[in-house]
């Protein structure tokens, strides 16, 4: 049985992958050359929904386990959230810091890559620390 906070995270993360179905569309436009894009914006596109898509899953399992813990409070959210929070930095990091005509570089807003993956490590491990004090 899953919690009633993991059931509904879970629900939400399951239709958040329709999100990235639909990212995999417009990957598709720039690999048939329907969309102009530079060599960059083509890897961050690649990157982006890459990582939303295999976030989102792990996210998904990470429900499972942090039922398995005994964690309350701050050690509970990050454990069970950290991991889709990030599903959404990154992949935001790498869609916003590459977007507009012609660029070759990020802007500033490859910050955020760096913020989810601080959270993902964050929630991975504590998520691994509460199953092996559990």
């Amino acid at each position: 049985m899953l919690s009633d906070e993991s059931r509904i995270l879970a629900g939400i993360l399951l239709l958040s992958l329709v999100t990235v179905e639909t990212g995999g569309l417009y990957l598709l436009k720039i690999v048939r050359g329907k969309a102009e894009v530079t060599p960059f914006q083509e890897k961050f596109a690649r990157a982006g929904h890459a990582h939303a898509g295999t976030l989102l899953v792990l996210g998904l399992v990470c429900q499972l386990f942090a039922d398995a813990t005994t964690q309350t409070g701050l050690w509970d959210w990050l454990s069970r959230s950290g991991v889709p929070v990030a599903a959404l930095l990154m992949p935001g990091g790498f869609f916003f810091s590459s977007m507009g005509p012609g660029r070759t570089s990020p802007n500033k807003l490859i910050v955020l890559v760096f913020a989810g993956a601080a959270l993902l490590a964050a929630g991975l491990t504590s998520l691994g620390i509460g199953l092996l004090t559990a």
